[in-house]
């Protein structure tokens, strides 16, 4: 098990669900390291003729289920730790939303901002390069994660279509539509999130007319459930990117917000700009300060640890949606809990993504593509029937939504690893 801190503090989650099931001891000890884990050095000749060299890394955690299944991630922070926690997370999701897949991750460290398209292009058919021994559409299927989209993904089904001089749809999801995507993959991690807040807040009598909510994050997946619940009549009334944010206690124009964002890539000038600031008297907030607003609902949809023991006292929203993965740390939950504020955790929140990436995964294998409409029917309805089962184990065995997440996705993948036998089988006991 590394050592690293991200990791140890995502694994308190297993442990403390495995106080509330019993499972084979088999079982929990396969859960606690990945099945393989591989680290690569990616070469990359740059416009100006240099040559760089990129770290890379894919961790398949568990494939007890169905083939790994996880997103790559560009970002100068990735660290093999941070790759491996984030494999973890995903074969629990896979599991609790009921998926033929396990969990993988994998990242390269780069600022892809510094980056022009051609070099962009290098690293991400190299990094194909490096990996190709250990995935596949069998073994291990990739998918975008931060700072990579549907032409990135685009690239490396290429890359590895030419590797094995096959033509290779099912080895990544979130591909263009003209590469065997799927419609309704680019917006699904924010579709699949509204759709939990929609199917679990009346649970709380909560409805939103009355609700208010702060936005951490507005890339792809912030800026989609932003502008659902914009439409369905929430008061948004803080949104942030990784510069800063806007804040208006009467409601931000969202649209107008997000039109500005795509056209400014950032809403470090919101409240200066003279078109945006005809809109109403926004005010500049930091992203510090938007976690502690006092709203209904607080939306980390940015990067990990975002809440920790440090500013977990500070929160003020009564409900906290986790589209991001691991904002919330294993640290702050008690002090989330004793506050009495309900965190709707992110292996069930932020699932829509992996769930879309499984239907592109089926059209590729049947050769029969799905409509929009389909797509957004079969994801309400696969993200509404897990959020009601998570809810109801909640209720039933005392439970935050966190740690009966993690109890359902147990139980289904402790029954996968006991089928291949265990201690007791194998005395004869069972």
């Amino acid at each position: 098990m590394i050592a690293g801190t991200l990791f140890n503090d995502a694994s308190r989650r297993l442990e403390n669900a495995l106080r509330h099931l019993d499972i084979s001891a088999d079982a929990a000890e396969r859960l606690k390291f990945p099945k393989t884990s591989l680290s690569v050095s990616i070469p990359v000749r740059m416009d100006d003729g240099s040559l760089r060299m990129f770290p890379g890394y894919r961790v398949r955690y568990d494939d007890t289920r169905g083939p790994g299944k996880g997103g790559v991630r560009y970002h100068p922070k990735v660290t093999l730790d941070e790759v491996q926690s984030l494999a973890f997370w995903m074969t629990f999701k896979c599991a609790l939303l009921n998926l033929p897949f396990g969990g993988a991750k994998g990242g390269v460290a780069v600022n892809p901002k510094e980056l022009s398209r051609a070099e962009l292009e290098r690293l991400s058919r190299g990094y194909v390069e490096a990996v190709a021994d250990v995935i596949g559409p069998d073994v291990d299927i990739l998918a975008p994660d931060v700072y990579t989209n549907e032409i990135i993904m685009g690239w490396m089904t290429d890359q590895y279509s030419l590797i094995q001089r096959r033509l290779s749809l099912g080895v990544a999801t979130g591909k263009p539509l003209a590469l065997g995507g799927s419609a309704g993959r680019d917006r699904a991690t924010g579709t699949g999130a509204f759709y939990i807040l929609e199917a679990l807040l009346p649970k709380f009598d909560q409805f939103p007319a009355q609700t208010t909510v702060a936005i951490q994050g507005l890339g792809n997946a912030g800026a989609v459930i932003a502008e659902l619940l914009y439409q369905a009549g929430y008061k948004i009334t803080a949104l942030s990117d990784s510069q800063g944010g806007v804040y208006n206690p009467n409601g931000l124009d969202v649209p107008e917000i997000l039109r500005y964002k795509r056209q400014r890539r950032s809403l470090s000038q919101i409240y200066c700009s003279e078109t945006v600031c005809g809109l109403g008297e926004n005010s500049p907030i930091s992203n510090a300060d938007l976690l502690a607003l006092k709203v209904d609902v607080l939306i980390p949809a940015a990067l990990e640890n975002q809440i920790t023991e440090a500013n977990a006292q500070q929160i003020q929203a009564k409900y906290i949606l986790e589209v991001a993965n691991g904002p919330v740390t294993s640290g702050a939950d008690g002090i989330l809990v004793q506050k009495g504020i309900c965190v709707f955790p992110d292996i069930l929140v932020n699932a829509g993504g992996v769930t879309v990436s499984y239907f592109e995964w089926v059209q590729n294998r049947s050769g029969l593509y799905w409509e929009p409409e389909e797509v957004n029917r079969q994801l309400q309805a696969k993200m509404v029937k897990e959020a009601l089962t998570v809810w109801r184990l909640s209720q039933d065995l005392n439970l935050d939504l966190r740690t009966a997440a993690y109890v359902q996705a147990l139980k289904r993948l402790g029954g996968a690893l006991d089928a291949k036998g265990t201690r007791d089988y194998y005395q004869g006991s069972v």
